[in-house]
């Protein structure tokens, strides 16, 4: 088999490849008799075809079938025997069958060769927050919010409250769709709304009637709204204020904790909260620090990445924000693909694509290997959440598609420890409610 390859462009290869004649007439043969075997042609009997009759009814089927065949083999031998790392499936270009054999031309996309460059020049913000009193006090009030229940008030509206009204929207004294609704019941404060439309109701009573100007924001989803103004007719028929319960033996058994002497109380609740507070402060400060050290690593290494894992990933994601909507709405049926285009997502696969050769670089010249003792350590730290903390490690150590993702996690922790080994990192306190607000406006 005759090859030669040729470079198309940074990560593109063309093989131009011949199959011998003899190789291609040998398969042709082979092929013609196994089907003279079971031909069924009037005026014969089956195996007894002539092989000039069963080329002539059939010839031109087999060979295509040969063709096929002998592309799909030789294809992926000729990609071994030129030493290609390709990446994903071979494009065939062109086919020709002539007397030198079948030649044929086959574009493949190569993994790229690339080179980390030094983390000296890296520069790296590293956040420390602490959980302190005050912000345990206020955990066990957003947990008495929680399970706020809300009672009829008279007077006026006030942030806080519960309040329940019809409202109608228009726009130049038209109705839109999906601007009423009957009996709505929204906390004041809880910005639901677009804004402005929860300060037009503060101070309204029951029993009151008012139309409010609100203008939808310019970014808005329905684009036939989105920076208009409107007006909302509305018109309140409840107004109930919040009743946080007591920190009493009731609301304590919520969090399984009794109010006997050597349970601790409320000091235990808060003992509780600050242990769960500060495992989720050390996991968001560490997702941070592990986010800012590869994004500085991607802006320091400018490569390119095949269009086929780009294209890839954007399946995964598109797959995995499929199953999101099925989990969030109940049923995969109400979705369907088209309604995520790939350009949704091509921008966080590229980075997906290119954070991942960079880091798998980095894993290969530092040659680093999982650290056994950090896995079991986050696998403790995992279990500690849980109320049988012995029965969690044992179900991550003895499975092994668990315990693989620990040990991904922890390589990650130990790439981003060899980043910062060599940049320069600058430490930045931050409040724990700063931090807090900072998570839900990634995660929104």
């Amino acid at each position: 088999m005759q090859i030669t390859t040729e470079v198309v462009s940074g990560l593109e290869r063309r093989l131009n490849v011949t199959v011998p004649a003899q190789r291609v007439k040998s398969q042709y043969d082979a092929r013609l008799k196994r089907v003279a075997k079971t031909a069924k042609i009037n005026g014969f009997r089956p195996g007894k075809v002539p092989l000039s009759r069963i080329q002539a009814e059939y010839g031109q089927g087999i060979q295509q079938d040969v063709i096929n065949d002998l592309v799909r083999d030789t294809v992926f031998e000729a990609i071994e025997q030129e030493k290609i790392q390709a990446v994903g499936m071979p494009n065939i270009e062109s086919v020709d069958v002539n007397d030198a054999g079948l030649t044929y031309k086959a574009l493949v996309e190569v993994y790229p060769v690339v080179t980390v460059n030094s983390f000296d020049g890296l520069t790296v913000e590293r956040q420390i927050s602490t959980v302190n009193d005050a912000d345990v006090d206020t955990m066990v009030d957003n947990l008495r919010k929680q399970r706020q229940s809300f009672a009829v008030k008279d007077g006026a509206s006030a942030d806080g409250d519960q309040v329940t009204f019809d409202f109608e929207g228009s726009i130049d004294g038209e109705l839109f769709d999906g601007g009423a609704a009957k009996d709505f019941k929204l906390v004041l404060g809880s910005n639901k709304m677009i804004p402005g439309f929860e300060a037009g109701i503060v101070g309204m009573k029951a029993g009151e009637e008012k139309v409010i100007d609100v203008t939808f924001p310019a970014d808005y989803q329905a684009e036939n709204l989105a920076g208009k103004l409107a007006q909302f007719k509305i018109n309140v028929s409840q107004v109930e204020t919040a009743q946080l319960p007591e920190v009493d033996a009731q609301f304590l058994q919520l969090f399984g904790i009794d109010l006997a002497p050597n349970e601790g109380g409320i000091e235990k609740l808060k003992a509780d909260v600050r242990k769960n507070m500060e495992r989720e402060v050390k996991s968001s400060l560490r997702n941070q620090l592990k986010q800012q050290a590869f994004d500085a690593v991607l802006a320091a290494n400018e490569i390119e990445v095949p269009k086929a894992m780009i294209a890839e990933e954007t399946t995964r994601q598109r797959k995995l924000m499929l199953q999101q909507f099925a989990q969030q709405f109940g049923g995969a049926q109400q979705f369907d693909e088209s309604m995520l285009p790939d350009e949704l997502f091509r921008d966080k696969a590229e980075r997906s694509v290119k954070l991942g050769v960079l880091i798998s670089k980095v894993i290969a010249d530092a040659n680093l290997q999982v650290d056994q003792d950090r896995v079991k350590a986050m696998i403790a730290e995992t279990a500690e959440s849980y109320e049988d903390p012995s029965e969690v490690i044992e179900y991550y150590t003895n499975d092994k598609q668990q315990r693989a993702q620990v040990e991904a996690v922890v390589l990650e922790d130990q790439v981003v420890d060899h980043i910062l080994a060599g940049a320069k990192v600058t430490e930045v306190t931050v409040d724990y409610q700063e931090l807090l607000k900072r998570n839900q406006q990634q995660q929104g």
